[in-house]
Order: structure tokens, then sequence, then C-alpha cells
């Protein structure tokens, strides 16, 4: 899924279900040591999916263990996002002579939890979720928070610096009811490794199978906010 919303440049390996042969590096092991099962094989699974991908990148296999914020510490000259949610696993790595930057989430989809919209949402953002003539398959709140996931991903890495919910306004096109575009304006802008000023994102997004996935990819190509895949 998250394949078809990134560019060629970004390889992608997932999965549906945890991968009873997935090993982890003993760095990554004791991370998780006193974690109950269903955590291990989560954990071990999302980082089989990392290292296919580094393979589809020709590298080769390496533990992925957490930095700053959790943000995954990927080899050099690796740029790269992970997402698991219930029934999905997912990495997206790139060179980062190609992609700058990759953010990518997966949600079911399904309400959010009470109180979370008012907690993440701007006043267009929130009308845009409540629209009553909105009536498809997809929960737009969870959509939203998806997208905002992806975002945060996508920026941390290469600023490092922090962002909340708010400071980022998300826009949706009006595409079909079961995949789109988005667009990411910062309301804190930033900038590039090169200091070109970075002022938003856009990204695309995909619900099937009762899973919402978003994912950002900003190349090195591109000017100040990232193009979609």
């Amino acid at each position: 899924m998250i394949g078809e919303l990134v560019p060629e440049a970004v390889v992608c390996a997932e999965a549906f279900d945890d991968e009873a042969e997935a090993e982890l590096y003993p760095q990554e092991a004791a991370l998780v040591a006193s974690a109950v099962q269903t955590r291990r094989a989560e954990f071990a699974t999302v980082r089989a999916c990392a290292r296919r991908a580094l393979a589809g990148l020709g590298l080769p296999a390496a533990p992925v263990l957490p930095g700053v914020r959790n943000v995954p510490q990927w080899p050099a000259g690796v740029v790269g996002s992970m997402t698991h949610c219930k029934g999905y696993r997912a990495a997206a790595l790139a060179r980062a002579d190609d992609v700058l930057a990759i953010g990518i989430d997966a949600e079911p989809n399904g309400p959010l939890p009470e109180g979370v919209l008012e907690a993440i949402a701007l006043p267009p953002e929130s009308l845009w979720v409540q629209d009553p003539a909105a009536d498809g398959p997809v929960h737009r709140g969870r959509l939203l928070f998806s997208a905002k996931e992806s975002v945060y991903k996508a920026w941390f890495p290469m600023t490092w610096q922090e962002i909340d919910f708010h400071d980022a306004e998300i826009a949706f096109d009006d595409d079909t009811e079961s995949s789109g575009t988005f667009s990411a304006r910062l309301l804190r802008p930033g900038a590039r490794p090169d200091g070109t000023p970075l002022t938003g994102f856009t990204g695309r997004w995909l619900a099937r199978d009762g899973l919402l996935v978003t994912a950002i990819a900003l190349r090195a190509s591109d000017g100040g906010r990232s193009a979609r895949g």
C-alpha cells in the first residue's frame, strides 16, 4: 500500500501480519525484552520490513535502533520511516541523495477516540472532518491524524525541531473515496538541509481493507515543498 504513494526512489516493504521468523539483533531484542509477546512480534516484524527495504537499496541488514524522540537511526546516507498498526507494518527507505525526508503512517479506518480531534485539529480541519455532506467510507478524523503523523515523521529527522499537531494545517484535495492527495502548510516554517525555506509538504493517502495509509516524500530535486510520488 505504501509503495503506491511514494516516488520510485523510495523502497518499501510491508507485512499484514506478524512474521514468526522475524529475528532481532541483540541490541534490538534488549529494547523489548520485558514487553508482551504481541509487542515483541510487532517490533520484530516492522524491523524485518526495514531490512527488506535496505536490501532493496542494495545495502546490508543492520540493527534499527531508536534515537532522539524514537526516530529510527538509519545507516549513513539513508532516510526512512516506519509505521505499524493492527494488521499492518511497513518501512519506506531511500538514499539521501535522492530523497531528503520520508514520513509514513498507517491507521485503522475507524473513528478517533473521544477528545482526540479537538486536540489535533485546527478550525478549518475540524470543519472538513465534521462536514455533514461528507458521507463516505473514510473516517476523516483518523485520516487527518494520520496525515499529521506523516508530517511529523518527515519534519523532525530533517530539522530536529519539535512540531505540534497545530503547527501544520492539512488540506485534502477532492479526489476519490479511497485515495487522494493532501497538502500541509507549516505554521512553524523550517529549512531543508541546504538552508532552503521549507513551508510545507504534499502527500498522498489510500484507504483499503480497513486501513488508512498516508505518505510524504521530499525529493532532493524538489523546491520548498515535497512532491507527490
